[in-house]
């Protein structure tokens, strides 16, 4: 195993002292920029700003001191969210490269294509079995604790003008809603309402394929990129000599790029402490933050004690089983991952930080690595799959409706498969929550019950979907086969 050396170990002190600084700053926010403000003389400091104006003219004085602090404070949130979407940036600029040299290096690797079939599917294996863990779970929890039960009567109903629209129209016709939109047009109408479990394998089995390549790395869409590296590489492990440049050429440019993501991670702790900060500080600045975290806060804890037992328990005991290896031990070997997830909210921007934690401090071969973990960043979301679980059987809790076990069935199958096709980008989840929940026709409307927390949230099930892949990573590596020596000639 590779030993953690004395510079990594100071980074990860450096980047936990950046993220607890960020959250005091954050803290402090209003209370800097709110001195010497009260709530009857904002009206002559806010006069350049009409939101604060109007309500003032409400007779809201303290929202009105509220958001004159949260203008205050964007003198410095702005200037944070720069460094810290600058950096953000540096290290996705990197994903695409990344994920297409290390993905053939870890085929080229392996010597021979027939011999991808036994990791491969110990690949596809874990990460399809701990994502269903992780909706287990989830579904337990939020069945035991009941998050949504409180809420009923102080939600209101919310409906969108269209479905309201079609309901009346129903209504005093003696049609269904789904025949008023056909008379309409709307030929999608009930599609929506209800896409089905084939139509999301459909989706699912599409993005694997792109008829653009170039337009795939451009948006970041990984799963077609993999895909023609695995393809590719394993075409060139076929063709011998012919190819040896190309087999000697794409390592090395892998292990260049290894080496810029070590050089970027020296900025780590200045843009990990600008993310931080300005997304906290925003979120207190605006003094709604706070409030609803109260709201939220049964279905908060909820989501967030699903995703400890996941990390801590699930996750952990499958690691030490087939590894025999302390767990907490490979936690802080994977720390600096850890806290770029939590930092960046996104697995794919936090890729560069796995693939080299994994390699250089906890001794996971580079051939394992290589090709676990982009595929993991990509398909591997089990904290994702948790909170769609969640927060879907909370909404229903929230309507008051009744949810059998058949649709929670159904929940649990759209999480995990809406999961595979998450995004590795922060809040992805919201997007592909719109499937599960209309795959047991809940409305997708009260979604909005749950964004003011979701950001923080995010960071937590991004942190354990790295970890994931983390363990898949160092649990697929015993299965893969041994190296061979090297073709003659090779330097």
């Amino acid at each position: 195993m590779s030993e953690t050396t004395p510079h990594s170990n100071r980074l990860t002190m450096w980047i936990v002292i950046a993220i607890v600084a960020a959250i005091a700053v954050a803290l402090l926010l209003p209370v800097v920029f709110g001195l010497g403000i009260s709530a009857d003389n904002v009206a002559e400091a806010a006069e350049n700003y009409p939101d604060v104006a109007a309500l003032i003219a409400d007779g809201k004085r303290a929202e009105a001191r509220q958001a004159y602090i949260a203008h205050r404070a964007e003198s410095l949130i702005v200037p944070l969210r720069l460094g810290g979407e600058i950096f953000l940036r540096v290290l996705k600029m990197i994903v695409v490269p990344l994920v297409v040299a290390s993905v053939m290096t870890g085929i080229l690797g392996m010597g021979d294509v027939r011999k991808l079939g036994r990791p491969g599917g110990y690949t596809l294996l874990y990460y399809l079995s701990t994502t269903v863990l992780a909706v287990i779970v989830g579904l337990i929890l939020v069945n035991i604790i009941r998050p949504g039960k409180g809420m009923q009567e102080d939600v209101p109903q919310i409906q969108t003008a269209q479905q309201k629209l079609y309901q009346h129209l129903a209504e005093e016709t003696d049609l269904s809603d789904d025949d008023v939109a056909k008379v309409f047009g709307d030929t999608e109408y009930s599609e929506r309402k209800n896409p089905g479990i084939g139509r999301v394998l459909e989706n699912l089995a599409l993005m694997l394929f792109t008829d653009n390549l170039i337009l795939a790395a451009a948006e970041t869409q990984l799963l077609p990129l993999i895909v023609f590296s695995i393809v590719f590489a394993g075409l060139l492990t076929t063709m011998g000599e012919r190819v040896a440049t190309l087999t000697r050429l794409i390592p090395e440019i892998n292990d260049a790029l290894l080496a810029l993501i070590l050089m970027i991670m020296n900025f780590a702790p200045l843009g990990i402490f600008c993310l931080v900060a300005a997304r906290f500080g925003e979120a207190n600045a605006e003094g709604k933050f706070l409030d609803e975290l109260a709201k939220t806060g049964w279905y908060s804890a909820t989501v967030l004690i699903g995703l400890g037992i996941h990390a801590f328990v699930t996750l952990s005991a499958i690691y030490w089983y087939f590894t025999r290896k302390n767990p907490w031990t490979f936690i802080a070997q994977m720390s600096q991952a850890l806290l770029t997830a939590f930092s960046t909210a996104s697995s794919s921007a936090t890729l560069p930080v796995t693939m080299e934690s994994a390699v250089d401090r906890a001794g996971v071969s580079k051939k394992s690595v290589d090709f676990v973990l982009p595929l993991g960043a990509t398909i591997n979301m089990d904290g994702t799959a948790l909170y769609e679980a969640v927060a879907a059987i909370f909404i229903a809790q929230v309507t008051a409706a009744d949810m059998s076990f058949t649709q929670q069935i159904i929940v649990a199958a759209t999480a995990t498969l809406a999961a595979i096709g998450a995004a590795g980008i922060p809040e992805a989840g919201l997007v592909t929550m719109i499937i599960v929940l209309t795959a047991v026709g809940l409305p997708i409307e009260y979604i909005t019950l749950i964004l003011a927390v979701d950001w923080l949230l995010d960071r937590f099930r991004t942190t354990v979907n790295v970890f994931g892949d983390a363990c898949g990573a160092a649990i697929i590596d015993r299965t893969m086969p041994p190296d061979e020596p090297p073709p003659p000639g090779a330097a």
